[in-house]
């Protein structure tokens, strides 16, 4: 097979893997109710994982002064005192990773008082790693055949 063949087939395969919709069955919606612990400087849990169309109640929980969480996309926002939880819901409805962060000042290290709330399978991962394996299958592919190539000319 010509080399230029195969690097065109290498490309239409990386472009397959990158943007050929996927028809993937995607679980029942269900109810998610995250019990969020806010202390200095930290959530607990910081990393949030949910599913596309999930309803998601979190429950604020404050252990030492008032804190707050805003949701990135979601304008969500929560504040709760010691002894004071508060709560919220809304349903996932866009897929991605989204931060949630301390609305409320709450000392010197608040601004790096975050957590992250995921949302869906990570399919631009999946899609990128197909990608780049069929670029890496195509090159070596491509690379073998000039090998031979040049044996034969020799």
């Amino acid at each position: 097979m010509r080399p230029a063949i195969l690097v065109a087939l290498t490309i239409l395969l990386a472009l397959a893997a990158l943007l050929i919709p996927l028809p993937l069955a995607e679980a029942a919606p269900v109810e998610h109710r995250i019990e969020l612990d806010a202390r200095m400087f930290a959530f607990t849990p910081s990393r949030v994982e949910v599913n596309r169309g999930d309803t998601v109640t979190i429950t604020l929980r404050s252990e030492d002064v008032v804190h707050g969480v805003y949701v990135d996309g979601y304008d969500v926002n929560i504040i709760a005192e010691p002894g004071k939880p508060a709560q919220a819901s809304f349903i996932a409805d866009r897929r991605g990773k989204f931060r949630f962060r301390c609305s409320v000042t709450c000392g010197s290290l608040h601004p790096f008082m975050i957590g992250e709330l995921v949302v869906g399978p990570n399919l631009p991962f999946w899609r990128a790693s197909a990608a780049l394996l069929v670029v890496v299958v195509g090159t070596m592919l491509t690379l073998g055949v000039r090998r031979e190539d040049v044996k034969r000319e020799t």
